[in-house]
């Protein structure tokens, strides 16, 4: 299981979603990649595409201001 990281603060949408998108294109059923997003829209709009993309989507990490995703390639 591999495990990447992206960080995607200050990225505006939807540029961030198809980021994630394309860095997932590249993993395999089971590999993990961890997103930092800006909260707000970001949040609003990567988690539900996503999880409408096959994919297992967790907060794992929330502040004020940003927060990090534990996402599960669903393939």
């Amino acid at each position: 299981m591999a495990v990447r990281s992206l960080d995607l603060r200050g990225t505006p949408c939807p540029v961030n979603f198809i980021r994630c998108r394309l860095a997932l294109e590249a993993f395999q059923p089971g590999d993990v990649l961890k997103v930092q997003l800006d909260r707000g829209e970001p949040e609003e709009m990567v988690i539900p595409g996503l999880r409408d993309a096959g994919h297992q989507v967790a907060i794992s990490h929330a502040t004020s201001t940003c927060i990090v995703l534990r996402v599960v390639c669903g393939g």
